[in-house]
């Protein structure tokens, strides 16, 4: 199959497609697009496992949500046979948001809560030797859980040398880039910066092999497509406006962009 874009990180198990999951799933195909789908618990984790092994152009992402589903805790014992599976190619999505702790949560317990879940799977990943695909979302006018992970991250990097992964939909700034790109950690950005200028310094100030391109559907959508569900062929939308930003061709965007995620989730054979 030939590839001209890859999704690193969209949900089609989700329940926005229960309706018309293949069809979106093919679409992908049709338009040369590979996916990697990611889980955020069990289910929805041995569903991205499901979809992975019936499509040739889908890999998946097996992980707990630092929030999504706060009562479930994360057991290697019980991801042990997902990881068996040869299209899982990362571990998450993992990570912290302080951006969505509610109001009537404790939230001490609940930061030491997300923390525990979250070094869990650093630890898997590490111990199976693959990437983290890290959740990460700060506090309202904050970087705060930026810069807890970096500081975890840079530290724990200094004993576990193979220590990798992406940084999902990545609104942090410019200089909390740089310090993941420091450390081997990729950032992928979303539609969303076909609709603000915010993260303009990042996509221009990349080094482009860092850089990679995801839609988070069924959430996000780019524009000409706000306001509806997403879709992982959006992503298109996403590399123009990387091409756009820093003056380059939309094909070499596209062809460096699927080279970085051949060598950060070690899949074969998408250039």
């Amino acid at each position: 199959m030939t590839y001209r874009y890859i999704d690193v990180h969209c949900h089609p198990q989700l329940r926005q497609y229960k309706d018309d999951q293949n069809e979106v799933i093919e679409r992908m195909a049709e338009e040369g697009v590979a996916g990697i789908v990611v889980g955020v618990d069990k289910v929805s984790s041995e569903e991205a496992v499901l979809l992975a092994t019936k499509y040739e152009h889908l890999w998946a992402s097996i992980g707990l949500h630092p929030n999504d589903t706060p009562h479930e805790d994360f057991s290697s014992e019980q991801y042990a046979s997902l990881i068996k599976n040869p299209k899982v190619v990362a571990i998450g999505e993992c990570g912290l948001d302080f951006y969505r702790i509610l109001p009537d949560v404790d939230v001490v317990k609940e930061k030491e809560r997300q923390w525990r879940v979250f070094t869990s799977q650093v630890a898997f990943a590490t111990a199976n030797d693959l990437p983290l695909m890290i959740h990460c979302r700060p506090s309202q006018g904050s970087m705060d859980a930026y810069e807890d992970i970096l500081s975890y991250l840079e530290s724990y990097k200094k004993e576990h040398l193979s220590l990798s992964g992406n940084i999902h939909f990545f609104v942090g700034t410019l200089a909390i880039a740089e310090r993941f790109w420091s450390i081997g950690f990729s950032t992928s950005l979303t539609g969303v910066i076909t609709f603000t200028n915010d993260y303009d310094d990042v996509v221009k100030g990349a080094p482009l092999s860092m850089l990679l391109s995801e839609t988070d559907a069924p959430y996000v959508a780019p524009v000409p497509h706000r306001g509806k569900r997403n879709e992982p062929v959006y992503v298109r939308h996403v590399v123009e406006k990387i091409a756009e930003l820093r003056g380059i061709s939309e094909d070499e965007v596209a062809t460096t962009l699927l080279k970085n995620a051949e060598r950060v989730f070690k899949i074969e054979g998408l250039v």
